[in-house]
Parts: structure tokens; C-alpha cells; sequence
């Protein structure tokens, strides 16, 4: 990867795959200054450590449209990616009130501290203990049913089709949305859906891959969300768009 950042991902185990997307660590991150976030559907609890080697920890908000990377003093961050059901059952918290923003948690928080930043696979492991101890033994199966079906169809799945594939009502699963994330099931599939495209503009097919109504729509939803048409995001220039670089890894 350019501009000396240096790039680690890897997955949960099994047991975790329906609250943990994955767990990342991006260090060398001061020399990387013109890049670009992009919405990605995940809720990132991030462990930063300042060029003068101060401990922050800052949950994350959804993104639900692109903005510059904010130029911070970080030289180094793990990462954990979390699936929205993490947040009623390992968060214990709702992000609606920091929708494109974050807050900062105790440098206490679940008692890791910046020597956990030493080692990527330790403090993976710390994380997946921490998170096995708080799951409770029971979870609501519609819940977990809703976002199986929303990941397998990248989003292109109507409110209506959930509602009777999981025997809960539109109005119910609709405020669900809103009142853990801070946005409508709708925009939340086309997050998905952006990001179910990516790789094909990566590999330079730059027409519709899934379903958008066509060519004209695609390149606007691909605008709307990444701030460039998909011409442009698949040049990335001076390699803007950090997720877009890294998202074969993932």
C-alpha cells in the first residue's frame, strides 16, 4: 500500500460473525493526509494512539455520505468493525445521536489500555474474549434473521419481503433503524449496496453490477456516496479513498 501505511485485517471467529465484521489495524497513519471516508454499514470502535503516544477510544458513528479524513495526531489505530446487532447486544448503546460523527469513550473502556496496540493478534484476542463475556446467552431471532437476509442480498432486499420473512411488522423494523443507527433501513441497503460495488469498479467494470434501475442511477448513488463518479473511484487518484485500496483484503 502507498504513503508507508501498513494494513492489517482479519475475521472473527464464527461464533462472533453475526455482532463482528472484523477486526483492522492502520498504522503510520500521520503520513496519509488527503484521504476520503466512505460509508462502509459498519460501526467502528476505534483504540488511537497519538504521535505522543497518548491513549484515546472513540466509537464511531455511521457515515452515510464521504468526507476528508480528518487530520488528526494518530500514528497508529486497531480497529473492531462491528454488524449493527452489536449495538443492543455488546455496545448496550444506540449511535442515532452521531450519525457522521463519534464520541470518545473512557481510555478505560473494557480494560484495554495503549499497550494493546503493541500486538495486532493479542489485542484481537483480548477484544473476542471481552465480546464472548458480554453476549448474552439468548438474542432476538428476528433481529439477528434481519440483518442475515439484508448482508446476503448487499441490500437488495424491500422492507416489505423482511417483514414477512421474519414475522415483524414494516413500522417496527423501521423505527428499530432509526433508533439504534440514526437512519432509515432504506439508506442503510444503499450503503450496502455501494459498498457490494466496489469491488466490481475496482476491477474496472464501471456499469451496474447489481440492481439499479441503470447506468444513470448507478453513477449517481455512486456519487451521492463516495463524492466521485465510478470512473473516478476507480483511478483513485493519489490513492484517496483508503477503504477502496484495501477492500480486496477484507
Amino acid at each position: 500500500m502507498s504513503n508507508d501505511l501498513i494494513y492489517q485485517f482479519t475475521r472473527p471467529e464464527k461464533s462472533l460473525t453475526d455482532f463482528v465484521y472484523g477486526y483492522s489495524s492502520l498504522q503510520n497513519l500521520e503520513t496519509f493526509k488527503e484521504g476520503v471516508i466512505i460509508p462502509n454499514g459498519k460501526i467502528d470502535l476505534l483504540f488511537c494512539k497519538t504521535i505522543n503516544n497518548q491513549f484515546q477510544i472513540v466509537l464511531m458513528g455511521l457515515e452515510t455520505q464521504p468526507k476528508p479524513m480528518p487530520q488528526t495526531s494518530f500514528s497508529t489505530f486497531f480497529a473492531i468493525s462491528f454488524n449493527p446487532l452489536a449495538l443492543e447486544y455488546t455496545l448496550h448503546q444506540s449511535i442515532a445521536e452521531f450519525v457522521n460523527s463519534g464520541k470518545e469513550l473512557p481510555n478505560t473502556f473494557w480494560d484495554f489500555n495503549i499497550n494493546d496496540l503493541d500486538n495486532f493478534d493479542q489485542f484481537c484476542e483480548k477484544a473476542s474474549e471481552k465480546i464472548k463475556s458480554l453476549l448474552p446467552s439468548e438474542i432476538d431471532e428476528r433481529k439477528r434473521k434481519l440483518f442475515e437476509l439484508i448482508f446476503a442480498a448487499h441490500g437488495e432486499i424491500s422492507v416489505k419481503d423482511l417483514s414477512e420473512q421474519i414475522f415483524w411488522n414494516e413500522r417496527q423494523i423501521n423505527c428499530y433503524f432509526n433508533r439504534q443507527l440514526g437512519i432509515s433501513l432504506k439508506y442503510y441497503c444503499k450503503i450496502l449496496r455501494f459498498q457490494a460495488s466496489l469491488h466490481h469498479i475496482k476491477d474496472g467494470n464501471l456499469f451496474p453490477q447489481l440492481n439499479f434501475t441503470d447506468q444513470s442511477h448507478f453513477i449517481k448513488e455512486i456519487k451521492k456516496l463516495s463524492g466521485v463518479s465510478p470512473k473516478e473511484l476507480f483511478k483513485n487518484q493519489n490513492d484517496r479513498f483508503l477503504q477502496f485500496l484495501v477492500y480486496h483484503t477484507l
